[in-house]
This record gives C-alpha cells, sequence and structure tokens, in this order.
C-alpha cells in the first residue's frame, strides 16, 4: 500500500478529510478503513485519541501509543568489527560505532499496571550520515530502529489495524476479535510477564530493506545486565522503571542486535505482521552491540530529553527503509502525533543535530532532578466553600486565587434574576517524598472517586448565645434547641456518604430529613477533568409545623428558632485515587455550605485565612513571614479598610475615595510604601506609624471603640462596654507585620502595575495548592463570632485541626458523646469535647437557626448616639449600606451639576431597606427574598475626575425587591421625581428618621433590634 503524500510539519496534524477540532468526536464507522486506512489510523490514534487527552489538558502531551516511559538511557551502538562485506550496508558501513539515547517503555494507558504489557524500545543513533526518508528532515544525522517484546503482530495490514481500532473505539471490539481468532490469539501472547526491560528480547515486528534486493527484520537480545536488587515487585505498577533505574545505577546493560534475512518468500511475507519468521529456517545475524553504561537515569533534564524526542522507523537511510502498509501507516500517524505533541508542549520540531551530552560537563553530572514519583495526594482547598443561592439551575465556582477577576454585570444572577449558587470545587495533587507538588491529579492521571458527606445539626445542637470561648461566657449554660423533641436524630438532617466518579458525571443530590421532612442539602457534579464540585442548597429555610422564627418576648429566640430547619450544611470530602494500578493515600477535606456573599469583590479586614494562618503560627505550625513586603503583607491590610466603603457608610467616610485614609489613592500609596537610601532620613516614619498606632492591638485593654477597625468584636454591648472583646482586631500576625512596616522593616515593592494571577491556572504549579487554601478562606469572615456567617468560634481552636486547615476528623461511625442537656464553658472547652474531632455537621450546628434571622439582624450603628453607621458586624458579607443604581445613574450621568454627581456619590442607602414591619416580620420577609437582597456588581465608575474612583461597586436587586425598596435614600435621587426609583417621603417613613441609609428606621428600632451577643445566666 501507498503512503500517502508527505504533509509538512505545519500541517502534520491536520487531517485530508476531515477537519480538526478540540475536542474531537470519534470518526463514524468505518472510520476510513475501507477506503484509506492510513488516513483513517491517523484520524483515530492522532485526531480523536491523541487529540482527546489534550482537549482534557494532558500536560505535557504524551504520545499516542507507548507512553508508560520506564526510562530514556544513553548509550554506544558499536557495530561487530568483524562483519563481512555483505553485511556492511548503510548503518553497518559507515563507522564502527555510535552515540545512541534509547526510550524503554510500554504500550499502556494511565491507570494500567505495568504487569503483562507490551514492552517497547527505540533507539536512536547519531552521527549517521546521508540523505533520510522522512520529510522535512532528510538533511538529519540519526537513525532509528524500534522495536518491541514480541516477535509478530496482532494484525497484518493497515487495514486491519484501522478496522480493528475502529471497532474497539465504537465499543465492538470484542466482536472483532471473536471474527478475527488469530488477532485474539497474538493480543493474549503478547500480554506476557516481563521481569525486566534489560532481560527480555525484542522485535522489530515488521521487515526492513537491507540494501539492495533484501529484506530483514531486526531482534535485540539481552547479554549482560547488572543483578536485580531483589525478586521483581509485581504489586508496584510502575516495577519496570523501579527495576530499571536501579539496575543502570549500579552498572552496564548491553544488547545484542542482529537481523533475521527473508530466505523465503512464502513463509516470509512483507506485509503479514501476523505471520511469524521462522528462525529455524533463518537464523538472526549479529551485527554489533547496543551498551548502556552506568547512570542515573534520574539525572535532572534525562526523563525530560527522551520525551521530547521522536522516533519513528522512517527515521533511517533508504537501505533501511521500512517495508509493508503497517509501516506505511507508522510514517504517517508517527510523524503526526509527533508534530502534535511538540507543538502543544512548545517544543521545536525536528531532529536533533548532536545527541545530549552524558555529563553537564566532563566529570561534573547534571544538577539534581525533582522527584516525579508521587506518593501521596491531597485535595484542595482544604476547607472549601460553597453558598446558597435561589437560581433553580445556575451556579458558578467560588474564588480560587486571592485577587479574582471583577465578574461582569449581572454575573450572580441567572436569566430570572435569581442568585446562582456558589460552588466549592475540589482538586487534588500528588506530592513526591519530598513533600514537592508533582502534578494535578486528573481524569487523565488517575482514577478518582469521591465521597462528599454532608449533614446539618443546626436543630439538634445547643442554642447560640455568645462565643463560649470567652471571659464573658463563663456563666453562660446553654440548652438544647428543639429541647421537648425526644428523638434527637428526627432533628439532623443527614444526606448520608455520596459518591461519585468520572467526568461530567450525572449530578448526585445530596439530602435528608428533617422531621420526615425532605430536605435537599445539595448536590455532587465533576467536571470534565474529573474534579470535584459541590453545591449547596437553594436556601430553603421553614418550619414544617409554622413555628415562629422568633418570638419578641425571648431575647434567645433569636437565631434559635425551634421547629424550624436550613439547607446550610458541612461536611467531609475524600477521594480514592489509583494511578497505574496503584493506590494513593489522599488528603481528605472539607466543605462548609454557607449563606450568599452579597459584596463577592470586598474582603473582611480580618478573613478567616488570617486567623487560622495566626493560629498556625502561633502555634509554630507554620512559620512566620521571614520578611515584610509591602504589597503582599502590609497593602492587603490596608485596602481593606478602603474596600468597605462600598458596604458601610462610616468607612466610606473616612476610607473611602477622598476620605482622609483612602488607602486606594496612589499619592498615599506612595508615601506608605517609600524607603529613602539606607542611613537616610525617612519622612515618612512618623505617617506610617501614626497609621500603625490606630490599629487597635490584637489583646487590646479596654473596650475603645476609635482604633481601627470599627467592627463590633465577641462579647459588643450596647451602649459599648469596657470588655477588650467590645470590638474586634487585627490578628498578632498582622500586628507584627504592620509593627515592622512602621519601624521601616520592609520591602518596597509596590508596583502600580502589577497583575496579580487571576485564575488558578495563572498560578505557577507548587503554588496552587496553597493558593487554593487560602482563596476560599480569604472571602470568609473572622470577625465577630456571633455567631458569623460562615463559620465561627471552635475555628480558633488547635484542637480542631491536625495539620493547618485540615479539620481533624471522628472516625465514620464513632458517635460523638453526649454532652447532656446543656452546655456549658467547661464543658465545650473540655478535652476530647465538641473542639477536638469533628463529622459531618459539626461546624455549621453551631451558627444561627435559619441563617436568614441572623442576616436580617446583624447590622450597623446598634448605638445611634454615638454612631448610626459603626462599629458594624459583618459587612464584607452582608452589606450596611451600599451605592444604589439610581445614584450610580447620577454619578455617571456628565449632564448633571457636579455638585449633585458628588451628593450621590458620598450618599448611601441602607441595604435592609427591602425589609419591612417588625423584628420577626423582617426576619420571614429574609427568608422569602434573600436571593433578590442586594448584591454588589462592578461597575465603570468616572474617569479623569478625582471626585470619583474609576472602578464603582453598586447593589443589585432581584425580582423579589420592588423597585421602590431598590432605591436611593439619598437627596439627590429624590430631587428628580421622573427617576424610576424616585420614592415619595409617605412611602418611606425610614427616609424621615435617623440620618439617610442608617440601619434602623429610629432609635426606637434600634433598642429594639435582638442582640447577636448574650451573656446567659446559668440554668438549673
Amino acid at each position: 500500500m501507498t503512503a500517502p503524500t508527505d504533509p509538512s510539519i505545519a500541517t502534520a496534524g491536520e487531517s485530508t478529510h476531515t477537519p480538526v477540532r478540540l475536542p474531537p468526536t470519534l470518526p463514524p464507522e468505518p472510520c476510513c478503513c475501507d477506503g484509506d486506512p492510513i488516513e483513517g489510523l491517523k484520524q483515530l490514534f492522532v485526531d480523536y485519541f491523541q487529540g482527546r487527552g489534550m482537549a482534557a489538558g494532558r500536560d505535557p502531551a504524551t504520545r499516542p501509543v507507548f507512553l508508560r516511559l520506564h526510562g530514556v538511557a544513553h548509550g554506544r551502538f558499536v557495530v561487530d568489527p568483524d562483519l563481512p562485506p555483505a553485511l556492511r550496508v548503510g548503518v553497518f558501513g559507515q563507522q564502527a560505532e555510535y552515540p545512541a539515547w534509547v526510550r524503554f517503555s510500554s504500550d499502556l494507558q494511565p491507570g494500567a499496571p505495568d504487569l503483562k504489557g507490551t514492552c517497547g524500545i527505540g533507539i536512536k543513533l547519531f552521527g549517521v550520515k546521508g540523505e533520510k526518508l522522512l520529510a522535512p528532515d532528510e538533511a538529519a544525522v540519526t537513525h532509528d530502529f524500534i522495536l518491541q517484546n514480541h516477535d509478530v503482530f496482532f494484525v497484518d495490514t493497515a487495514q486491519d489495524m484501522c478496522e480493528f481500532t475502529c471497532a474497539s473505539l465504537h465499543g465492538k471490539g470484542d466482536a472483532y476479535l471473536a471474527a478475527h481468532p488469530v488477532t485474539r490469539q497474538v493480543l493474549d501472547a503478547m500480554e506476557k510477564v516481563v521481569d525486566s526491560v534489560l532481560a527480555t528480547p525484542y522485535w522489530s515486528v515488521l521487515p526492513y530493506r537491507f540494501g539492495d534486493a533484501r529484506y530483514v527484520k531486526y531482534k535485540l537480545e539481552p547479554l549482560d545486565a547488572p543483578p536485580a536488587e531483589a525478586a521483581p515487585d509485581f504489586d508496584d505498577p510502575f516495577y519496570l522503571r523501579a527495576d530499571l533505574h536501579a539496575r543502570l545505577r549500579k552498572g552496564v546493560a548491553r544488547f545484542r542486535f542482529l537481523a533475521q534475512f527473508r530466505t523465503d518468500e512464502a513463509t516470509m511475507p512483507l506485509d503479514a505482521a501476523t505471520v511469524r519468521w521462522d528462525e529455524d529456517a533463518s537464523p538472526p545475524v549479529a551485527l554489533g552491540i547496543l551498551e548502556l553504561p552506568l547512570q542515573d537515569l534520574d539525572a535532572r533534564g534525562q526523563s525530560a530529553y527522551g520525551e521530547n524526542l521522536a522516533w519513528n522507523p522512517w527515521h533511517a537511510l533508504p537501505e533501511h527503509a521500512p517495508v509493508g502498509s503497517l509501516s506505511d501507516a507508522r510514517k504517517v500517524v508517527y510523524r503526526a502525533s509527533a508534530a502534535n505533541r511538540r507543538n502543544v508542549n512548545g517544543v521545536a520540531q525536528g531532529e536533533p543535530a548532536a545527541p545530549r551530552p552524558a555529563e553537564y560537563a566532563p566529570g561534573v553530572p547534571y544538577p539534581a532532578a525533582k522527584d516525579t514519583r508521587i506518593v501521596r495526594a491531597a485535595i484542595h482547598p482544604a476547607i472549601g466553600i460553597a453558598r446558597v443561592g435561589d437560581s433553580r439551575d445556575d451556579f458558578f465556582i467560588g474564588p480560587q486565587v486571592t485577587t479574582p477577576p471583577c465578574a461582569p454585570e449581572g454575573f450572580y444572577r441567572d436569566a430570572t434574576g435569581a442568585l446562582k449558587r456558589e460552588a466549592a470545587e475540589f482538586r487534588i495533587y500528588g506530592y513526591n517524598a519530598a513533600g514537592e507538588v508533582v502534578r494535578e491529579l486528573t481524569a487523565d492521571w488517575a482514577d478518582i472517586a469521591w465521597t462528599v458527606h454532608l449533614a446539618n445539626r443546626k436543630a439538634a445542637w445547643y442554642q447560640w448565645q455568645i462565643a463560649m470561648d470567652i471571659p464573658e461566657a463563663a456563666s453562660t449554660v446553654l440548652p438544647l434547641r428543639n429541647a421537648k423533641v425526644k428523638d434527637r436524630d428526627s432533628l439532623v438532617i443527614d444526606a448520608g456518604p455520596q459518591r461519585i466518579a468520572g467526568r461530567g458525571a450525572a449530578p448526585v443530590v445530596c439530602g435528608g430529613t428533617f422531621t420526615d421532612v425532605p430536605v435537599t442539602l445539595g448536590e455532587l457534579r465533576t467536571d470534565a477533568s474529573g474534579r470535584l464540585l459541590v453545591l449547596g442548597g437553594h436556601g430553603v429555610s421553614a418550619s414544617p409545623t409554622g413555628a415562629p422564627i422568633y418570638i419578641p418576648t425571648d431575647g434567645n429566640s433569636f437565631i434559635n428558632a425551634d421547629g424550624w430547619y436550613d439547607d446550610t450544611c458541612d461536611g467531609t470530602v475524600d477521594a480514592s485515587v489509583t494511578i497505574e494500578g496503584r493506590a494513593i493515600p489522599v488528603a481528605s477535606a472539607w466543605v462548609v455550605t454557607a449563606p450568599p456573599n452579597y459584596a463577592p469583590q470586598v474582603k473582611a479586614e480580618r478573613t478567616m485565612y488570617d486567623l487560622l494562618h495566626d493560629l498556625y503560627v502561633q502555634a509554630g505550625w507554620l512559620p512566620a513571614p521571614a520578611t515584610v513586603s509591602f504589597a503582599e503583607d502590609v497593602y492587603p491590610i490596608l485596602q481593606r479598610l478602603t474596600g468597605l466603603q462600598w458596604v458601610n457608610q462610616g468607612f466610606a467616610t473616612q476610607f473611602g475615595h477622598g476620605g482622609q485614609y483612602d488607602f486606594e489613592s496612589p499619592a498615599l500609596i506612595a508615601r506608605l510604601c517609600a524607603l529613602p537610601p539606607p542611613g537616610e532620613y525617612d519622612p515618612n516614619a512618623e505617617f506610617r506609624r501614626q497609621v500603625f498606632n490606630s490599629f487597635r492591638p490584637p489583646n487590646p485593654p479596654d473596650g475603645n471603640q476609635m482604633p481601627w477597625p470599627w467592627l463590633y468584636g465577641d462579647a459588643m454591648e450596647v451602649p459599648a462596654g469596657e470588655s477588650p472583646r467590645q470590638n474586634a482586631a487585627i490578628t498578632a500576625t498582622q500586628w507584627t507585620v504592620l509593627q515592622r512596616w512602621a519601624n521601616g522593616d520592609f520591602v518596597p515593592d509596590w508596583d502600580p502595575a502589577r497583575k496579580p494571577p487571576t485564575s488558578i491556572d495563572a498560578v505557577p504549579l507548587a503554588r496552587q495548592p496553597a493558593m487554593l487554601d487560602r482563596a476560599a478562606l480569604d472571602y470568609c469572615l473572622a470577625d465577630a463570632f456571633h455567631p458569623g456567617c460562615e463559620m465561627t468560634w471552635p475555628m480558633r481552636h488547635l484542637t480542631l485541626y491536625d495539620a493547618p486547615f485540615r479539620i481533624r476528623r471522628r472516625p465514620a461511625g464513632t458517635p460523638e458523646p453526649d454532652y447532656g442537656a446543656t452546655l456549658d464553658q467547661a464543658t465545650a472547652l473540655s478535652p476530647g469535647g465538641p473542639l477536638y474531632a469533628q463529622g459531618p455537621g459539626d461546624i455549621n450546628r453551631w451558627m444561627g437557626l435559619p441563617w436568614q434571622a441572623d442576616t436580617a439582624y446583624c447590622r450597623a450603628g446598634y448605638d445611634p448616639d454615638y454612631d448610626p453607621f459603626a462599629p458594624t458586624f459583618w459587612p464584607a458579607r452582608v452589606p450596611n449600606h451600599v451605592l444604589t443604581d439610581d445614584d450610580y445613574r447620577i454619578v455617571v450621568d456628565p449632564a448633571q451639576p457636579r455638585a449633585r454627581r458628588i451628593e450621590a456619590f458620598v450618599n448611601r442607602t441602607s441595604w435592609n431597606k427591602p425589609l419591612h414591619g417588625r423584628t420577626a416580620e423582617q426576619m420571614l420577609q429574609m427568608v422569602r427574598i434573600f436571593g433578590s437582597m442586594g448584591l454588589l456588581e462592578v461597575r465603570d465608575g468616572v474617569h479623569e475626575d478625582p471626585a470619583f474612583p474609576t472602578t464603582m461597586l453598586v447593589a443589585s436587586y432581584g425580582p423579589d425587591v420592588a423597585p421602590a425598596d431598590a432605591g436611593s435614600m439619598s437627596e439627590a435621587a429624590r430631587a428628580q421625581p421622573m427617576l424610576k426609583a424616585a420614592v415619595a417621603d409617605d412611602a418611606h417613613p425610614k427616609l424621615r428618621k435617623l440620618p439617610r441609609g442608617a440601619n434602623f428606621a429610629s432609635r426606637e428600632e434600634a433598642d429594639a433590634a435582638p442582640l447577636p451577643v448574650r451573656r446567659g445566666k446559668p440554668h438549673d
């Protein structure tokens, strides 16, 4: 069969019949096999099979066949000096020896062990003169031999190979084998046990020319090799690699290279590869020796060098031209796959002009290479965060980097205006024995099965009153929620362990019951790479019996609604990982499904990551920063204060655009990050010191509300008391960072043009796991724990973890101790108590029930006589005061008077404005309309006018909030009645009460608001 016209390298990956696309589709039967089988093989092996791995992100891109690498070795090929003239043909007649590089491999796909795989060897000789057969490398000085450890092939011709491959990929392989018993017989025989790739013979399988009118098949026979260190460990899926590397570290391996001449045309066909050439009829003749010296196959770059080479039997002199239709197919398929692989991997095309030197320099070995053997794996993020939403189908993946890109307007809502759920994506990374990241493990590299166990235990746990680890809780005794319910298990919504595996698997629903009422907690999915997606619930909170959400005469009923459930939850994330048949231990993770993030671009002054990082630093689990970077360590602490301008009027006034401490002002940043040359006067030292002294220390002496940040603490009182926990503080690690900065001990590395990574794939591989761990928690709150938004005070206890960010697991099936009808501080903090090993639902159980009641009534300015806007509770997740669309449109309208535009910008509207009525009524409204409450979106601001920022965050409301409730409270907006959202005074009494935008309509409402922090009294 004639091979098709040689394509150029530029078009080697193209098909002459069908266009190439990614991801590829399987060619329909008969896959061109009946018309152009070589083209069919190219489509099947290159366009489809190899392309599928590339499209799935396999990195580096690999060969479609013999991709299991055992090792790459350098050596020399010595021609037998006593060859008679008749055998001194081509390669065997030019020179006495050649440098050689050899690739040992098996024809196995990821997931299969070495045992019984077909072994192959590719030999590339260097310094071979003469024009070669393969375009465009005719001038190359290389010559290739390809052999495998069985003496015949399992099909005869290219058409047979095409039909077999087509049938197999279409799920009809068994039928093909039933109709072709010789193929089945050869395939069975090829599944032989090999102790070592240095101790097995190899055959070329296909014939080659040997000068004029002569044909041969090549054979490689092992002569000697260093002894094995032990018997083959067939349980090791990579035992052939381990054996090869160990042997060549000890000594020299040698093979005899032979040629078997065709002596009978009838019994030695040229295009019937299943027919064995009888070695008794034509004994192979020795032509030379392949010698592999002692070497370290793990030397830096050696494997990569070999993997970037391309072996093709047509890299050959004409005297040794391959023969037969299968060889013609190899020419096209091998060349196209090599071109694809090199292009995707960014490797230059073409044959090398010289071999890689065996040493870095004479007598100097190459630097040590990174160990790429994966011995363990870990799921990241270690604590993943999902969030509820009322969108029926739409979702997005939560932050995976600390600086995610700004989402476009409308991104967080679906076409109906409903709030999308935020999914937690989990990835698995493989580590070597030194703890270095080797690669992300996807379905391309491993068999992965996920198991997730979600639960909600709020209704069966104790009430929330106060963080039980602070002095103010010493006398607090917490009663059970739903104390009169004897069947406590009926209050637990437990989805049980749910399993999912594969690429793009069908969703797995995680649900349980609350007093026999079905409740869905979320669902599991996988993406095209087999990564796990955990989606939370739809924000459903209800009482099957119609119980009240809040009883005004019972302060402890706030966020302790008996008879209620919600669909937030938490639980364990496990994975089983098998690489080439070898099970890998995997560090598990945790997932928490939480309420929505209504300010996705805003970070809290102290995040959950900050709290946990400081916890581990103080415990010695993690090192403190060796140097202080202004850009990475200092600036985020300062900038977050300015970021809060979009969610709180008090912060907007002091830290917002144009404010006294606008930490996004280029001029202010320049002062903050400047250092003089060593020994010279520092004009900014006092300014840095003043900024530093403005922060509240980690352990303040009193309840002074003035230091930064203006956030309520775990023991807040109204009016403010003297407790050091009246207000929140930064961590000890953050304090040390700022202190060193104030003292001038920092790196002034600020770059206004810096572009931090905006996607996890843009982060260097070694940093990806830590980035995922941090990003998930960087958008969670640490202050204050009353109880919090996502997680609460138990998170700050080291006993909860067995490694940084890894929550300690209670063994499956092990019941938690029964702590009785009440929980006091001593029990809560006791050894082996609820702050130690955790089970599904144990993190979430401390939170408010239902969460909407908490979200509706964690506000700002509880003491309006002090300040109606600050301190505040959770503005980074639940805004207090926002810029409405009405005001935004005025701000960006150049036709409006400038004074009116400025007034519209500086005024904020209460985020709670859509909530009406008494306390319980507002909570019930939040249950119904939480998905439509104001969510901050990034919009383009005003350019080239210093009065306004170039980017603004504007509140977007869903369909369940009336236009009037989404409108502005500012005079600027009210001054023009034709505005769509303009409102009259009599429509909203709140407009005439406390200052515009305050969270409470009056002092009376503020006084009546339930407080999330309550110092309980002992119970009998």
